[in-house]
């Protein structure tokens, strides 16, 4: 059950919170405005959350020359929950769609997320990324096919049981009365919007065809930071949301387990395997060639690193790196968690590299 291009279709808000966004927040605003959505069904309300750089001169511009958008300006650093928050309360419309300034809509967006709203059973919609910039240079080409898989295990999670355990939060509609916001200081507000989607009884579904473009980012440095900040979110959520993992026969308790919570505590299991390995080859000749086939594996980054530094790129070998960084980012996030998390102000994540 879904809306057609024939039907009277819903109002929409959508939301954006923004810091320092210069290079990107009016190829943001035009991509929004060239939907083929009906413009007097949305309103657009920004937030930029102590920008210093031009982000707030080129919203207030935007803001004088169309009356459907909405500008605010924060003068102390809030962090994206809080903006979100204050402009969900600004909002006036029953779907809410919420976005980040770095992804560009194309021009069915808009409607595509909307659509299924038409189903009182669908509580949220996420979208389908499709990463641009990709370079041998760097883990970008690695970190897209990594987005890539994680779009198709939400899609067909949402397709079997309606239980798309977390959208990508650059881009996602929900109902407003299902919006819970989550507490302050958590890391991953999107993860913990759509569980509470779940807990409420309704839909969580993604459409493949609700396209939105992303650069992705292509510096490891700047995705391990990323990651260890998800990382962290991903085990405040985890002790949120522990409760739906049982009774395991559950669709949701099966797609929460075995989507996201084997693959937080991956770090944990490698470090298992490679200490009772270490501890087998003592004993055992196969598991003695087990361990060189390890450390084989585990010299893969050296390696690449040092390729990398004569610029040759070799893709298998920066999948083995980007594998291991984001492994160890995991590891980082979770020794973050239990020292605590105070304030969950972020710092974008550069592009464009």
């Amino acid at each position: 059950m879904c809306f057609s291009s024939n039907d009277e279709l819903p109002q929409v808000s959508v939301l954006m919170a923004a810091h320092n966004e210069e290079s990107v927040i009016q190829a943001k605003l035009e991509s929004i405005i060239a939907s083929n959505y009906p413009l007097d069904k949305l309103e657009i309300i920004v937030g930029s959350d102590c920008s210093n750089d031009r982000t707030n001169s080129i919203l207030s511009d935007y803001a004088s020359r169309y009356p459907h958008i909405s500008f605010v300006e924060f003068n102390q650093r809030q962090g994206k929950i809080a903006i979100v928050n204050h402009l969900l309360a600004m909002a006036k419309f029953p779907i809410i769609i919420s976005t980040d300034a770095n992804v560009m809509f194309n021009p069915s967006t808009v409607f595509e997320l909307v659509k299924y709203f038409k189903d009182p059973n669908v509580g949220l919609v996420d979208s389908r990324m499709v990463n641009k910039g990709l370079s041998k240079s760097g883990i970008s080409i690695q970190e897209s096919t990594y987005i890539t898989h994680e779009v198709m295990i939400k899609h067909r999670e949402g397709l079997l049981w309606g239980s798309m355990i977390g959208p990508f939060g650059g881009c996602y509609a929900i109902r407003k009365e299902l919006f819970c916001s989550p507490p302050s200081n958590f890391l991953v507000d999107d993860f913990y919007i759509s569980m509470k989607v779940i807990e409420q009884g309704k839909r969580s579904i993604n459409n493949l065809n609700a396209l939105a473009t992303e650069d992705v980012s292509n510096r490891l440095t700047e995705e391990f930071r990323r990651k260890v900040r998800i990382g962290t979110g991903n085990f405040q959520n985890l002790w949120q949301f522990a409760a739906l993992l049982w009774p395991p026969t559950k669709p949701v308790a099966f797609s929460f387990f075995s989507h996201k919570v084997i693959r937080w505590f991956g770090p944990i299991l490698l470090l298992l395997t490679a200490i009772s390995t270490i501890a087998l080859s003592f004993q055992s000749q196969f598991f003695h060639g087990v361990l060189v086939g390890i450390v084989i594996i585990l010299s893969i980054p050296l390696i690449d690193f040092i390729l990398k530094s004569f610029k040759l790129h070799i893709s298998l070998f920066r999948f083995v790196t980007h594998f291991f960084s984001m492994n160890l980012a995991l590891l980082v996030g979770l020794i973050k968690y239990f020292k605590g998390v105070n304030s969950n102000v972020w710092q974008p994540t550069q592009r464009n590299q």
